[in-house]
């Protein structure tokens, strides 16, 4: 490290950014598991001595150190803070499960596009049933470390939508929590409006922007009659349409949440 990089511990070069659940602090220590000592060691050919930053949204961004570093196994010295923790939107997506490339597609962008929690639901015209929620979180947390932000959403097992709505507002996670539709009946139905005016609107009347979101998306198939009855009662539904094309769902969710963002995240 030069004297420059030593009295500011940004400035360093690191070789790569791992999200680790550990406590963060100068002088403290961390272990690595089998599969990011063998990234570090076989991929990146790392070895003692080179930096690497450790990051976690309760304690911001480290500099840390290689100590140690062998077969199935690194620890790792922290250093100094490279960056503070930050707020970070409160943005859920919930949406109904696609085939396995196109639902890896989509946790790598709802990381990247800042999204706090990705819950699947199950639909009465969701195709795929069975969803490999490990794998989902793996590629969440990759997307989190390649695109700086501090934190890693959060990934949970299916839920079927009918027990989605039937405790939505009732528990603290959900309690004054906006959902939003993006209803493909849009690209049919003239009395939708745009998404984005449906979502200020809603802003506007909750005063202001900011607070807890949620984007839900459907099945490939759309949304059975029923389902989008029960979601048009819903208290506090935002619903509008994505434009005059049917998008796909994993591009009905990238769309969908790049203009939450827009609107009432962190992209203002």
């Amino acid at each position: 490290m030069t004297a420059a990089d030593s009295s500011n511990p940004a400035a360093a070069r690191v070789a790569t950014r791992l999200h680790v659940d550990e406590p963060l602090a100068a002088g403290g220590t961390v272990g690595l598991d089998r599969d990011r000592a063998h990234y570090l060691r076989s991929v990146l050919r790392l070895s003692s001595g080179d930096a690497v930053a450790l990051f976690n949204a309760r304690d911001g961004e480290w500099l840390a150190r290689l100590e140690g570093l062998g077969k199935g196994w690194a620890s790792v010295a922290v250093e100094a803070q490279r960056r503070p923790p930050v707020a970070e939107p409160d943005l859920w997506l919930v949406f109904a499960p696609i085939k396995r490339a196109r639902i890896d597609f989509l946790a790598e962008k709802a990381s990247e596009l800042g999204c706090s929690l990705l819950q699947p639901v199950l639909t009465r015209f969701t195709m795929v049933e069975r969803v490999n929620v490990e794998r989902l979180a793996a590629n969440a947390r990759e997307a989190a470390e390649q695109c700086e932000r501090l934190s890693v959403p959060a990934v949970r097992e299916p839920l079927a939508l009918e027990r989605l709505l039937d405790g939505w507002g009732e528990s603290d996670e959900t309690r004054g929590r906006r959902l939003v539709m993006a209803d493909e009946g849009g690209a049919h139905d003239r009395s939708l409006p745009p998404l984005g005016d449906a979502v200020a609107a809603a802003a506007e009347e909750a005063g202001g922007a900011g607070g807890s979101w949620a984007l839900l998306i459907g099945p490939e198939g759309g949304f059975a009659p029923a389902e989008r009855e029960r979601l048009a009662a819903l208290p506090g539904i935002v619903r509008g349409t994505l434009g005059p094309r049917l998008l796909r769902a994993d591009t009905a969710a990238v769309a969908g949440l790049a203009l939450l963002q827009a609107r009432v995240g962190d992209w203002r």
